[in-house]
């Protein structure tokens, strides 16, 4: 019989810490002291998997950077989900990171019910952490909060399937996955692949925090090694750095620097080929507290180390990457159970004790507004405003349908979330709050690494004091314990109270006003001191459910048309008869709508080679780095797919050709399948 939403949210609600006091107070396994387990014999039982969770290629607005014009016109690097479950003792956990924008509280109901259906009660709220590496270049529209579809303009159900169903896949994989191994944790440190976006912000921290962090950047890379059977089956690397490489101006799909981070171990170390079925070796690339860190090293968008946004993403992507082997490279085997808690708490509405608060004094949080810098934006990364800013004269639908979001602040909230200059009231809009209120925290334990986990954007410095906080009340070192960002939720930032003061965007970006922070810190001190006594955690308020009050005002793909005396399929532009390595070739096809088949865990075309046998094998596809697949729209109804490949240095000499694959949908409404294939043409050394 399938479990019930309701049943899966609250059955492991209490009680859940069971094994986490184990070991904490003066641990034997503490960091520091070799595991005396074997290789590959450490008691615990791990499973990896993977998934594709593109959405539609074409005509669907873009998460993170909140322009309206900024719609999907193909695909770059395709963002998947990489699912990781872990069982030690009799429990398990599953962490999930996805290259996507971010998590929505939506996207988590949404898992969670499925692997309920799927599961029982064996993968719930409690040991479930579904993370986001916040690309920028990825769909929106998955979530059921107004604020962040504005610029999507509504909620978007073929991005909200790609997300949950692909997390979903990519769980289950590593659930049939599962099997005897042993787990190690190496760290590094990268130091030029992040700058401080908000240094003035930053600044006006005590200088004990400054102290932890001599650049003004957090540079440590944390690597997780799991093998299984004799080899290593998967890395989890986190380091805090945005995922916003590709500027505002894209329009490709692409899962960005932390995206080419994974491509590079998994592709081109590792030869994992996305097409074939079940991978080999797993590498995620998670965020940590990234709120001011940025990739883009000269403090301008799409700027540093080069002015490409495709050489940049490549570059902080592969540097991530060489920080991520060289913790591998001095990891050392760990032991300890695995277990993991979470609760709700309503962050518009938080009775702060005065032992978390800078000046000793009794505070509140305060219900959801957006501060004027927020509508600035960040110069270094872009515009800020969820769903804005909306150009003088266009039209919004979206707004149009749900009333005009200038409304004036009450003195009471303006006076609640001072020295913020208050620019829409998000919290008090109709017809419910525009962004989530009551959102999880969590704390997970995978041996002697501690993630506590949180839907916000956290700034070092607020990462840094929630470690602080957590570690004490676990009595554990701080190196033990991560901010795990961007998890199960999202609510945009977290600043200290000192960086609030400041007002720059992440401080106008941090809705539940300056006790934000403090009230983290709070509630994971609460969580943390019961998950080391192993004493039962109260669920708290409960989540809200608007998946009925969706509207939606992003145009459909209607019937395709070819062009008169065109058929679907039809190759307009013909490579060149030969190339040599280093070219690029590029071929255009007659095409159909991508959201008629978003071709997920799929390709929109191969590149094959012709073997000695004289059989065509794919050689490569889009959704790899060096196939970019473009998209355009000519007259009303007529679709063409435009593909360039960066041929590599080594690839073979021989015959190749490009073949193309959609599908089209016909005035009837029925749906059929369309190939193209181009002409072949010669790689030859020179």
């Amino acid at each position: 019989m399938p479990v019930s939403r309701r049943t899966v949210l609250t059955r492991t609600a209490i009680g859940s810490a069971t094994l986490a006091a184990a070991t904490v107070p003066g641990m034997s396994d503490a960091l520091g002291v070799p595991a005396a387990a074997a290789p590959d014999s450490g008691g615990y039982e791990i499973g990896v998997g993977l998934s594709d969770i593109t959405g539609p290629a074409a005509e669907c607005g873009m998460m993170g950077y909140s322009q309206l014009e900024q719609q999907t016109a193909g695909i770059h690097l395709r963002p998947r989900a990489r699912a990781f479950i872990i069982g030690g003792a009799g429990r398990r956990i599953v962490f999930v990171v996805a290259e996507n924008g971010m998590i929505f509280q939506s996207v988590h109901r949404g898992v969670l019910t499925e692997l309920a259906r799927r599961f029982g009660d064996l993968y719930t709220e409690q040991n479930v952490l579904l993370t986001s590496t916040h690309s920028h270049a990825t769909c929106g529209g998955s979530s059921n909060d107004y604020a962040y579809n504005l610029s999507i303009l509504g909620f978007q159900q073929q991005v909200y399937d790609a997300e949950v169903n692909g997390i979903v896949e990519a769980i289950a994989a590593a659930h049939a996955d599962l099997g005897p191994g042993s787990l190690s944790l190496g760290r590094a440190e990268l130091h030029n692949a992040s700058v401080n976006r908000s240094r003035v912000a930053w600044e006006l921290n005590p200088p004990a925090d400054k102290e932890h962090f001599p650049d003004a950047i957090d540079p440590a890379v944390t690597t997780l090694v799991l093998r299984k059977g004799g080899r290593t089956a998967g890395t989890i690397t986190w380091f805090a750095t945005h995922n916003t490489s590709m500027t505002n101006t894209n329009r490709l799909i692409s899962s960005d620097n932390k995206g080419y981070a994974a491509f590079s171990a998994e592709h081109i170390e590792h030869g994992v080929r996305y097409l074939d079925g079940k991978p080999a070796f797993v590498a995620a690339f998670a965020q940590t507290n990234a709120g001011d860190m940025s990739p883009n090293l000269n403090l301008r968008q799409g700027s540093g180390p080069t002015e490409d946004e495709f050489e940049n993403t490549r570059i902080l992507g592969e540097r991530q990457y060489t920080a991520s082997k060289e913790a591998v490279a001095q990891a050392r085997s760990i032991s300890g159970p695995v277990d993991g808690t979470l609760c709700y708490i309503d962050l518009a509405d938080i009775a702060v004790d005065g032992r978390f608060t800078p000046d000793g004094m009794p505070r509140r949080t305060a219900p959801a507004a957006a501060g004027v810098s927020l509508i600035a934006g960040s110069v270094e990364d872009g515009p800020g405003l969820p769903g804005g800013p909306i150009p003088e004269g266009v039209r919004n639908p979206f707004i149009e349908s749900l009333g005009d979001p200038a409304q004036p602040a009450p003195v009471w909230l303006a006076d609640a979330q001072a020295p913020k200059a208050i620019a829409v009231p998000l919290g008090l809009l109709p017809p419910v709050p525009w962004v989530p209120n009551v959102v999880p925290i969590q704390l997970v334990r995978i041996g002697e690494l501690y993630l506590a986990a949180a839907g916000g954007e956290f700034t070092i410095t607020s990462g840094l004091r929630i470690r602080k906080a957590v570690a004490a009340a676990l009595s554990v070192p701080l190196e033990q314990v991560l901010m795990q960002g961007y998890a199960n939720a999202y609510h945009e930032y977290v600043t200290t109270p000192e960086e609030y003061d400041s007002q720059q965007y992440e401080g106008a970006s941090t809705l539940f006003g300056r006790y934000t922070l403090c009230a983290y810190q709070q509630e994971f001190t609460r969580l943390a001191t019961a998950f080391a006594a192993r004493g039962p955690v109260p669920r708290g308020p409960a989540p809200r459910d608007v998946s009925q009050l969706q509207p939606n005002f992003q145009p459909g793909a209607g019937p395709d048309a070819a062009a008169p005396g065109r058929d679907f399929g039809d190759v307009l532009v013909q490579p060149h008869p030969s190339y040599g390595p280093g070219d690029q070739v590029l071929a255009e096809f007659v095409s159909a709508h991508p959201k008629h088949d978003n071709r997920r865990n799929g390709t929109f075309l191969e590149v094959q080679r012709r073997n000695a046998s004289g059989e065509w094998v794919r050689v490569a596809n889009e959704g790899e780095w060096a196939v970019k697949y473009h998209w355009s729209k000519r007259g009303l109804a007529e679709s063409v797919a435009r593909f360039t490949w960066d041929i590599p240095l080594d690839a073979e000499p021989g015959r190749y050709r490009f073949q193309h694959y959609a599908t089209r949908l016909d005035p009837g409404g029925a749906l059929y399948p369309l190939t193209g294939t181009t002409d072949e043409f010669e790689l030859v050394r020179r």
